[in-house]
C-alpha cells in the first residue's frame, strides 16, 4: 500500500508537470523587427545591401588581409576569450550530465563486532560490497530550465567570442590604416622640407646677388626648421601603429618592425558601403545577440527557481552483498536489493524558494533592461559612424580640391617672384598654405580611413554566427 502510494503520487506530479513551461523571458518595448533604414545611409555613400563577412577584403590589400588573418588566428586577447568560450562550453556539459543517472559503487572491508541475541558478541572479519544508481525525474523543469540556461550562456559566450574577433579585426585595420597614414605624412614632411629647402636656396642666392633682403633668407630658414618639426612627431606616429599591429597579431615590436610589408598607400573605398537596415543590423550585431541570450537564460533561471517549489522525484535502486567471508559475497543470502521511487519535497519552508525566485526574476528585468541598452547602443554607434564617415568624406574631397589650388599658387607665386614681380612674403605665404593643405588632406585620409573602420565594427562585421552545433541541442 505504502508503494502503491508513493506511485499514485509520483504519477499525480507528472500529470501537473504537463502543465508547466518554460519561462518566456520578459518582452522588450522596442521595435526591433521593423526593417526601417538607417536615418544616416542615405545619400551616395551607402546602399541598402547586406554587408560582406570578410569585409576588410573590400580593400584588395594583401598586406591588410595577411595582418588580419594573422590578428584572428595569434591574438592573445582573442585566444583567451576562446579559453573562456570553452570554459562555458563544458559547464553546458556539466547542465546535460544531471539528466543521466548517477550511480555510486562502494567496497568495504574490516573487523565487526555485532551484538547477539539474547546476550553476547560476534566478532570477526566483515566484507561488503554495493551499487546503488539514482536518476532524478524531471517532472518540473528543473533540469530541462538548468540546462537551457546554460545553453544560453554558451550562445552568450559565442556572441561574445565574434564582438572580439570582429574588434581585431577592425583595431587591425584601422591599425594598418593609421601606419600608412603616418607614412603618407612623413612623405608629405619630407616634400615640404624640401620645398622650404628649394625658398630658402633660392632667397640666398637672390640675397648674394645683391637682389635680395636679409629678411627673406631669415623667414626662408625658420620655414625650412617649422617643416623639419613635424617629422619626428609623424615618425613616431608610424612607430605605434607598428606597435599596435605587433600586439594585435601576437608579435613582438621587434618581430613587427622587420616583418611589416610595404604600405602602397591609405586604404579607402570609392565605391558605397552596404549597410543593410536597422532590424538586419541588431540580428548582426553580437553584443545585441549576447544580451538576448543572457536576457533568455536569465528567464530559464527562473524557471529552475520556480522547480524548487515542488517535490523532487527520484528513481533509485541498489543492490548490496554482505558477508564475513569474502568468497561469500554474492550468494543469495548476503545480497541486499531495493528499488523504487524517492520523493523529497521541502513544502513546509518554502519562504527560502519564493525568495530565489523573485531574485531570479529580478534578474531577468535586469537582463533585460541591458538588452534594450545594447539595441539603443548599437543604433546609436552606428548612426554616428555613418555619419562621421559621411561628414569626413566630405571633407577630404574639399580638401583635396584646397590642396590643388594651393600648389597651383604656390608655383605661380614662385614664378612671379623669381620674375621680380612679387614679395618673398607672398611666395612664403603661398607655400605655407600648400604645405598645410598637403598635411590637412592627408591627415583627412587618415581620418576618413579610421571613420571607415568604426562603420564596418558598427555594423557588427557581418561575422558569421560562430555557433557549436552542440550548442543548439
Amino acid at each position: 500500500m505504502i508503494l502503491r502510494s508513493i506511485l499514485l503520487a509520483a504519477a499525480s506530479a507528472v500529470t501537473l508537470s504537463g502543465c508547466l513551461t518554460a519561462p518566456e523571458p520578459p518582452q522588450s518595448e522596442l521595435s526591433l523587427a521593423e526593417r526601417a533604414p538607417l536615418v544616416s545611409a542615405g545619400g551616395s555613400r551607402f546602399v541598402e545591401a547586406e554587408p560582406v563577412e570578410l569585409w576588410w577584403q573590400l580593400y584588395e590589400s594583401e598586406a591588410l588581409d595577411t595582418l588580419v588573418r594573422t590578428a584572428l588566428e595569434r591574438n592573445r586577447t582573442l585566444a583567451e576569450v576562446s579559453a573562456e568560450l570553452e570554459q562555458v562550453r563544458a559547464s553546458l556539459g556539466e547542465a546535460r550530465s544531471a539528466r543521466l543517472p548517477s550511480t555510486t559503487t562502494s567496497a568495504e572491508a574490516g573487523y565487526a563486532r555485532q551484538p547477539v541475541e539474547p546476550s553476547g558478541y560476534v566478532e570477526g572479519d566483515r566484507y561488503s560490497v554495493g551499487f546503488d544508481t539514482r536518476w532524478q525525474l524531471d517532472l518540473f523543469g528543473r533540469v530541462r530550465n538548468a540546462v537551457a540556461a546554460a545553453r544560453q550562456d554558451v550562445l552568450a559566450a559565442e556572441a561574445a567570442y565574434d564582438a572580439a574577433a570582429i574588434l581585431v579585426a577592425g583595431e587591425t585595420a584601422r591599425a594598418w590604416a593609421d601606419y600608412c597614414a603616418s607614412d603618407r605624412l612623413v612623405a608629405v614632411a619630407r616634400n615640404n622640407v624640401e620645398i622650404a629647402g628649394r625658398s630658402l636656396d633660392l632667397t640666398e642666392r637672390l640675397y648674394d646677388a645683391g637682389r635680395g633682403l636679409r629678411l627673406d633668407v631669415v623667414q626662408a630658414q625658420s620655414r625650412l626648421e617649422t617643416a623639419r618639426a613635424d617629422l619626428p612627431s609623424f615618425r613616431a606616429s608610424r612607430d605605434s601603429a607598428v606597435f599596435r599591429l605587433a600586439t594585435l597579431t601576437g608579435r613582438t615590436p621587434a618581430q613587427m618592425q622587420a616583418e611589416i610589408p610595404e604600405c602602397e598607400g591609405v586604404p579607402r573605398l570609392e565605391g558605397p558601403i552596404a549597410v543593410g537596415d536597422a532590424a538586419s543590423l541588431l540580428a548582426r550585431r553580437p553584443d545585441v545577440r549576447q544580451t538576448e541570450h543572457a536576457l533568455e537564460g536569465a528567464a530559464a533561471r527562473v524557471g529552475v527557481a520556480t522547480a524548487e517549489l515542488y517535490p523532487s522525484v527520484s528513481l533509485g535502486g541498489s543492490i548490496a552483498s554482505t558477508a564475513l567471508d569474502a568468497g561469500n559475497l554474492g550468494n543469495d543470502d548476503t545480497l541486499t536489493i531495493s528499488a523504487g521511487p524517492l520523493i523529497s519535497w521541502s513544502f513546509p519552508n518554502i519562504a527560502a524558494t519564493r525568495a530565489r525566485i523573485r531574485q531570479a526574476e529580478a534578474g531577468a528585468d535586469a537582463a533585460l533592461a541591458r538588452f534594450d541598452q545594447s539595441v539603443l547602443n548599437a543604433l546609436q554607434e552606428t548612426e554616428t559612424a555613418l555619419t562621421r564617415y559621411a561628414a569626413e568624406r566630405e571633407r577630404r574631397n574639399s580638401l583635396e580640391v584646397a590642396r590643388d589650388a594651393a600648389a597651383e599658387a604656390a608655383r605661380l607665386s614662385r614664378i612671379r617672384y623669381e620674375a621680380g614681380a612679387e614679395s618673398f612674403l607672398t611666395v612664403l605665404d603661398s607655400e605655407r598654405t600648400f604645405a598645410d593643405a598637403q598635411t590637412a588632406l592627408a591627415r583627412s585620409d587618415a581620418t576618413a580611413a579610421s571613420a571607415e573602420v568604426d562603420v564596418f565594427i558598427a555594423l557588427g562585421g557581418a561575422w558569421p554566427r560562430t555557433r557549436d552545433a552542440d550548442s543548439e541541442r
